[in-house]
């Protein structure tokens, strides 16, 4: 899945990956991709909630190599 913007989120504990999650999508266009890997695994909830309430839609998730990777796309 192609994305506008990758944000390394990796070793950062909640609520970081949040707080850098929504500082990278505002600089984003709507519609625009931003894949987001983190560590965290509180991130899986978090984020998904995090997207919904935000008005942004988490297209897809998958765990690699112990990395939690995210394609959220900005509403």
């Amino acid at each position: 899945m192609k994305s506008e913007l990758v944000l390394d989120a990796k070793g950062l504990a909640c609520p970081m990956p949040i707080v850098k999650t929504k500082k990278a999508i505002a600089e984003l266009e709507s519609g625009q991709i931003l894949e987001v890997h983190a560590t965290d695994k509180g991130a899986k909830n978090d984020l998904q909630a995090w997207a919904t309430s935000g008005g942004h839609e988490l297209l897809k998730h998958e765990e690699e190599a112990s990395v939690l990777k995210f394609w959220i796309q900005k509403g």
